[in-house]
């Protein structure tokens, strides 16, 4: 493996959907209320995919120290618990992608005023505490209500009022979706890391529950991803309905985790549950933005 092809191993560009979405949705929200900016739009993006490379950095590496990544581990290849990378380094990549997703904030306060730097301020220190400081949330089973907050309602929310100077009605619903897919595949993920997690002490909601309620968590966050569009599009926003085009490969995700027993099977669930994210948050920005 190549210097580079490690580092971009660990920052986990699968992920990055659950970056993107939330801005494309709040952009449109804010088309759709008739201030869409593109210098503050792009701004967000950058922004958003900073934190979260920053936040796969620091998961990485507080994950390595708590002892949930060993070698029993059966998700993808973790670089610091793997030797690849040390502590000091990955914690300096991560403090520099927080750093440059803090020079987008810059501008954004420039932009939007004061309330830009408490929401960059609270996604920073959230990604850092996610899996690192002495309470870590994710060992707490707070993983879930986390992402779901940062990547729904923050994210979506703010990307809107760094555009219009306020938040529409729309911006909380559709954060609603986003939050929700985003949510999802940590369940997939958490499902997967059941065993191990519960050896380290990470208590995650999988741990706490068992599988079969993880199995239950994750068909609800589905079926609230294509709720809210529906009843969107029932109450004046009829392109909003585009993201139920994909609701047969919603059905197709539940049913692979349901029946996925090893590794490769969750990983695959995994990144397909990031594809739907994808692919459902597009269609969904899209008939926002024509609504």
């Amino acid at each position: 493996m190549t210097t580079a092809s490690i580092w971009i191993g660990a920052a986990r560009l699968r992920t990055l959907p659950a970056a993107v979405v939330p801005v494309a949705v709040g952009t449109a929200c804010a088309c759709a209320s008739g201030g869409m900016a593109w210098g503050p739009a792009l701004a967000a993006l950058g922004g958003s995919v900073a934190i979260q490379i920053g936040t796969n950095f620091a998961n990485d590496v507080f994950d390595a120290e708590k002892g949930a990544d060993t070698a029993e581990r059966i998700g993808p290849l973790r670089a610091v618990s793997a030797g690849l990378i040390s502590p000091s380094a990955m914690k300096r990549a991560m403090i520099l992608a927080f750093a440059v997703a803090a020079a987008f904030g810059v501008y954004l306060l420039g932009v939007a005023g004061w309330p830009i730097a408490v929401i960059g301020l609270a996604s920073i220190v959230a990604g850092i505490a996610y899996t690192g400081g002495p309470w870590p949330l994710g060992y707490h089973g707070l993983g879930d209500v986390f992402v779901l907050a940062f990547f729904g309602f923050v994210a979506v929310c703010g990307t809107a009022y760094v555009q219009l100077g306020w938040v529409p009605a729309l911006a909380w619903w559709a954060a609603i979706p986003v939050g929700a897919l985003a949510t999802a595949i940590l369940v997939v993920n958490n499902v997967r890391d059941r065993a191990t997690d519960a050896r380290a002490g990470k208590r995650t909601l999988a741990v706490r529950f068992g599988r079969p309620a993880a199995l239950i968590e994750y068909t609800l966050l589905i079926s609230l991803a294509y709720a809210i569009p529906l009843v969107l599009s029932l109450h004046g926003h009829s392109w909003a309905a585009l993201p139920l085009a994909t609701a047969p490969l919603a059905l197709i995700r539940l049913r692979a985790l349901a029946a996925a027993v090893d590794g490769p099977e969750h990983n695959a669930c995994l990144a397909a549950t990031a594809q739907l994210l994808m692919a459902h948050g597009i269609l969904f920005a899209t008939g926002l933005a024509l609504g």
